[in-house]
């Protein structure tokens, strides 16, 4: 029988939804370009963020609520997407779209120019566009480079600030506003309170009036996204998204009924959904003759329009690296800032189902972890965290791990993650044991 808190959290969210005035049923995918305008407030030009190799607007997710937190319209905080692995051969394509989403946001909000923010491989994205053309740099009215490349000028002659994390301190652009944090590591140069101190600074002259995420007002928030192929940025099409509201202890639908269901098409957009910000859900991607893709969340106590369910087509991808089964269950768990597992009492702390799996083999900080593929290797019950699994451990920012989580039926029950976060603060996450065989399972973790 449901106890009596899990019932309320259950009324507490089907209320929430109802107040959002959407069933279960069919929803419309959301097109950003058809998004109501956004007016921005007095001296807030819209913000592009542009990702770095194998990224995607998540790398964002925290800074556009902070931002959204000091007065930002939500809709006025976008990000550029592209196929990084690509990005030589599609470049030209890349300014293209730039181009256009530019004129879209500037027509949309009346603002006399915008603010590029860039990371990484996205520095380079951004310099050669800035740098392409007078007219191109004459639309940005600043450029924020982060932990990315060199200049001997501000690219275009655009007003430039450069935040750079840990490694060679002699990095900088010439002439341009150089702030160094060389206790932060490559990711966390975007998504970290300092970066946003500084980038707010840079972008409106005062300091922000809080680096926090400020709960929504009236506890309802709206959540949008994409649901996209990895690391492509290329939308998910032919499926569709169920969004169940799942309990705070077990992680468990408590629904057999979803709340939301989301056709995708076209780039994989969906929303926006309203939710209750304090409470927890479960989205899944169900295709056919493809494994239900379960990604699960902490709660989104702001409305978020950044997130990103990564996936991949049957027969492709890292997917297809993960041995499967009935007996259990596979995880990947990301976070947009790198897991230290070599720093001890300055590093980080995951726990799956009670067993702190990071260590110097297979989370090391020079190897910039920031998503991790923990599940049975070689489907033999055994755990064994004695070296990295190499298929994994050989991409960028990634590492895999053998961990043997016990999946339902032979186990019902739930998969407990427990973070401590370096810095301090801890993050508990459930779920349900799905069997790998049928199911994959992502649980993103807050950087903050």
């Amino acid at each position: 029988m449901p106890t009596p808190r899990r019932r309320l959290l259950a009324l507490l969210a089907l209320a929430a939804l109802a107040a959002g005035s959407v069933v279960a049923g069919p929803v419309a995918a959301a097109d950003p370009s058809s998004a109501r305008a956004a007016t921005p407030a007095p001296g807030h030009r819209p913000v592009i963020f542009i990702h770095g190799s194998a990224g995607s607007a998540a790398q964002f997710q925290t800074q556009a609520k902070r931002l959204a937190s000091n007065g930002y319209p939500i809709e006025a905080i976008e990000a550029h997407e592209y196929d990084s692995p690509n990005v030589a051969s599609t470049l030209p394509q890349i300014h293209a779209g730039l181009d256009a989403r530019i004129s879209r946001l500037l027509a949309a909000t009346g603002a006399d120019r915008v603010d590029l923010l860039a990371h990484s491989l996205g520095t380079f994205v951004t310099q050669g566009y800035l740098a392409s053309s007078p007219a191109r740099a004459a639309r940005v009215a600043h450029y924020v480079n982060l932990d990315g490349r060199p200049a001997a000028a501000p690219p275009g002659g655009v007003p430039t600030l450069a935040i750079w994390g840990e490694g060679d301190p002699a990095r900088a652009i010439v002439g341009a506003t150089n702030v160094h944090l060389p206790e932060q590591s490559h990711t966390q140069t975007v998504s970290s309170r300092e970066s946003f101190g500084e980038i707010f600074r840079f972008l409106r002259g005062h300091a922000p009036r809080t680096t926090r995420i400020v709960p929504q007002p009236l506890g309802t928030a709206r959540v949008s996204g994409r649901a996209v192929f990895f690391p492509s940025n290329v939308g998910v099409t032919g499926a569709t998204l169920e969004v169940y509201p799942v309990g705070t202890l077990t992680g468990a639908r408590l629904s057999d009924r979803p709340a939301y269901r989301v056709s995708l098409g076209g780039d994989g957009s969906f929303g926006p959904l309203p939710v209750l910000a304090s409470a927890r859900y479960e989205f899944a991607v169900v295709r056919a003759g493809a494994a239900t893709h379960h990604f699960y969340f902490q709660p989104f106590v702001r409305s978020d329009a950044f997130v990103r369910l990564l996936t991949s087509r049957p027969g492709e991808g890292l997917g297809e690296l993960v041995d499967t089964s009935d007996r259990h269950t596979a995880l990947t768990i990301q976070r947009q800032k790198e897991w230290w597992g070599d720093q001890g009492h300055a590093g980080d702390h995951l726990w799956i189902n009670g067993r702190d799996v990071l260590n110097a083999a297979n989370t090391p900080r020079a190897k910039r972890v920031i998503a991790i593929f923990a599940f049975d290797d070689g489907s033999d019950g055994v755990t064994d965290l004695t070296a990295p699994l190499p298929e994994f451990f050989g991409q960028t920012f990634m590492t895999g791990m053998d961990v043997f989580i016990p999946a339902a039926p032979a186990r019902p029950g739930v998969v407990s993650v427990v973070v401590r976060q370096r810095g301090g603060g801890y993050d508990v996450l459930t779920l349900p044991n799905w069997r790998s065989s049928a199911h994959r399972v992502t649980v993103g973790v807050d950087d903050v």
